[in-house]
C-alpha cells in the first residue's frame, strides 16, 4: 500500500463506520486500538481519533499521547476531539443538556476541512460532555444552536476535531468533510480501487509463499471462494481446496459448488462425510454440543485430508476485517456468544503458517474484489451461510430426516426470493426448523407435523441487522407452496426480530 490512514479506535459503536467512509473515498485505511503500539512508517498520510461511549474525565479513561503525531495531520472526531482539547490544555465538562440526535451545524471559520461544505447542515450528535474551552493556538470554525464548539482546529492547521459524528448517514456534509481530510489535509491520492488490491496483494502472496504450498478449506461462501482465488491467481495448482460436505448444506450445494469451482479452474477435492456427521450428531439437541461436533470433526476430516499432500507450509483462510477487529477490540476479546465454525485449531495443530488475503477488507469490499477478479455472480451474490449450515437451523437433534425436511423447506423459501427480485435485496435469508408440531387439516384428515420458521434481513455487514420487510402476499404464497410441496411440514412462521438484541441465526 502506497498510502493509509490509521483510524485509533477507543470504542465507539461507529469506528467501523469511519473506515467503511475512508474505504469508499479510495482510501486505504486500518483501525487499531487505542492501546496499541505501531510505527509511523512513511505510508501513514495521518490519524483519526475516534469516538467512545466513555468520557475523558473518567478516572480510567481510554488515553492516548496525541503529541506523538506532529509530523501528521490529526482529525479527532466526538470522544477525539474531546480527547485532543482535554490533553492539550482544554476544558471538557459535563453538558448541562446531553446532545443526542440530529443537531443543526453552521460554520463560523472556512478552512480546509469545510471547503465546498454547506455553511448550515444537519450532523449527528451523541455526548454527554462538551468542550467548554479549547487550547492556546486553536480556534472555533463551527457551532450548534447548543454546542458554542462543535469543530475547531489548530491555528497550524495540522490538528482537526468534531464534537459530531461525520461518518454516519444523518450528517449530511459528513463525507465531504471527511475526504477534505483524506485529499486536502492529509494529501491522499484517493486511488485504493479493487485492481490495486488484486495486483498488491498477488505480489505480496508470491513473496510470502514463495515455492511452498497452501491448503485451504473452501465453503462455496463469497470469502473462502474470493481469497482462494487469489491465492490460485498467485501460485496456481499448489493451493489445494478442500470442500467437505457435513451433510448439512443446501439442497444440491455440494454438487453445485464443486461444479463452479471446475468452472472456475480452482484445485478443490470434495469430500463426503454426511453419514459421519450424522452419526456423531444423533441425539445431541444443545446448540453448542452441535456446533463443537461440527467443528471439530471439520478439523479431523481436514487434517486426514492434508496429511495426504506434500509441502504444506500455509494455511489459507478467508477472514474479513470485521472478524479482525472483534478480535483486537479495545474492550479485551469478546464473550463467547457461540463458538463458530472455522478452521481455528488447525493452524497450531498442523504447524501451518496463516495466510490470509481478505483480512484488511469488509464484506462489501471483498463481494468487489470478487468481481475484479470475474468470479460468478452465483458465488459473488449468495447470501451468507453459517459454518455449522442447517445443523443451527435445526432446533434439537440434527437427523438426516429432519435434514432433508428443512432443505426441501428452505429451496421454496430461497427460490421464491430469487424468481420474486428478492432475493438480491436480502442480506440473508433462510428456513429454521423448529422443535415444535402442531395440529392442522389437509382435505379431511388432521396432521400433526412440524413447524419452520422463515428469517430473512437486511444488513450492511452482519453486524447489525433489521428482519426484511418481505410483503403478505409473497408470504402467503411461500408458506402455501412449503406446506403443500413439503411432507412433513403443517405450518409456517415469519421472524421480525432484529439483530440486536436477537442474532441473525437461532443457535
Amino acid at each position: 500500500m502506497s498510502e493509509k490512514i490509521i483510524i485509533l479506535d477507543f470504542g465507539s459503536q461507529y469506528t467501523q463506520l469511519i473506515g467503511r467512509t475512508i474505504r469508499d473515498a479510495n482510501v486505504y485505511c486500518e483501525i487499531i486500538p487505542y492501546n496499541k503500539p505501531f510505527e509511523l512508517t512513511p505510508d501513514i498520510k495521518g490519524i483519526i481519533l475516534s469516538g467512545s461511549p466513555f468520557s475523558v474525565n473518567d478516572e480510567n479513561a481510554l488515553r492516548t499521547d496525541t503529541a506523538r503525531f506532529k509530523s501528521l495531520p490529526v482529525l479527532g472526531v466526538c470522544y477525539g476531539a474531546q480527547l485532543i482539547a482535554s490533553t492539550r490544555g482544554g476544558k471538557v465538562e459535563k453538558s448541562d443538556k446531553r446532545e443526542y440526535g440530529r443537531a443543526q451545524l453552521e460554520v463560523v471559520k472556512n478552512d480546509k476541512l469545510f471547503e465546498d461544505v454547506a455553511s448550515l447542515s444537519d450532523v449527528w450528535m451523541s455526548h454527554s460532555d462538551t468542550i467548554t474551552e479549547l487550547p492556546a493556538g486553536f480556534q472555533i470554525t463551527a457551532r450548534t444552536g447548543d454546542i458554542p464548539v462543535a469543530a475547531f482546529r489548530s491555528d497550524d492547521e495540522s490538528i482537526y476535531g468534531l464534537q459530531f459524528h461525520p461518518e454516519v448517514y444523518h450528517s449530511v456534509e459528513g463525507k465531504k468533510i471527511l475526504k477534505n481530510f483524506l485529499v486536502k489535509i492529509c494529501g491522499c491520492s484517493a486511488d485504493w480501487t479493487p485492481s490495486h488490491f488484486v495486483e498488491d496483494k498477488v505480489k505480496e502472496i508470491k513473496e510470502m509463499v514463495g515455492k511452498s504450498h497452501v491448503i485451504m478449506a473452501l465453503s462455496g461462501g463469497v470469502d473462502s471462494t474470493v481469497a482462494a482465488t487469489l491465492l490460485h491467481k498467485a501460485i496456481g495448482s499448489r493451493l489445494h481446496g478442500i470442500f467437505v460436505d457435513h451433510g448439512l448444506l443446501r439442497k444440491d450445494e455440494f454438487r453445485e459448488v464443486l461444479q463452479i469451482y471446475e468452472y472456475m479452474g480452482l484445485n478443490v477435492k470434495g469430500v463426503d462425510a454426511k453419514q459421519h456427521y450424522y452419526n456423531l450428531l444423533k441425539g445431541v439437541t444443545d446448540p453448542e454440543s452441535k456446533r463443537k461436533i461440527i467443528g471439530n470433526t471439520f478439523i479431523e476430516i481436514f487434517d486426514k485430508e492434508a496429511s495426504q499432500l506434500e509441502n504444506i507450509e500455509f494455511l489459507g483462510q478467508g477472514t474479513i476485517y470485521p472478524d479482525v477487529i472483534e478480535s483486537v477490540s479495545v474492550h479485551g476479546p469478546s464473550v463467547t456468544i457461540k463458538s463458530h465454525h472455522n478452521v481455528g485449531g488447525l493452524p497450531e495443530k498442523m504447524k501451518l503458517k496463516l495466510v490470509e488475503p481478505l483480512r484488511m477488507l469488509f464484506k462489501d469490499e471483498v463481494r468487489r474484489i470478487g468481481r475484479e477478479l470475474g468470479i460468478p455472480d452465483e458465488i459473488l451474490n449468495r447470501h451468507p451461510f453459517p459454518g455449522p449450515g442447517l445443523g443451527i437451523r435445526i432446533l434439537g437433534e440434527v437427523t438426516e430426516e429432519r435434514v432433508k425436511l428443512l432443505q426441501e423447506a428452505d429451496a421454496v423459501f430461497i427460490n421464491a426470493l430469487k424468481k420474486s427480485g428478492r432475493y438480491a435485496t436480502v442480506w440473508q435469508a433462510g428456513a429454521i426448523l423448529l422443535p415444535v408440531k402442531s395440529v392442522g387439516v389437509m382435505g379431511d384428515e388432521r396432521t400433526y407435523e412440524s413447524t419452520v420458521a422463515l428469517r430473512a434481513v437486511t444488513s450492511v455487514d452482519g453486524m447489525t441487522a433489521d428482519w426484511a420487510r418481505l410483503d403478505y402476499d409473497f408470504l402467503a404464497e411461500v408458506s402455501n407452496a412449503i406446506i403443500n410441496k413439503v411432507k412433513g411440514i403443517n405450518r409456517v412462521v415469519y421472524d421480525i426480530s432484529s439483530k440486536p438484541p436477537a442474532t441473525i441465526e437461532w443457535e
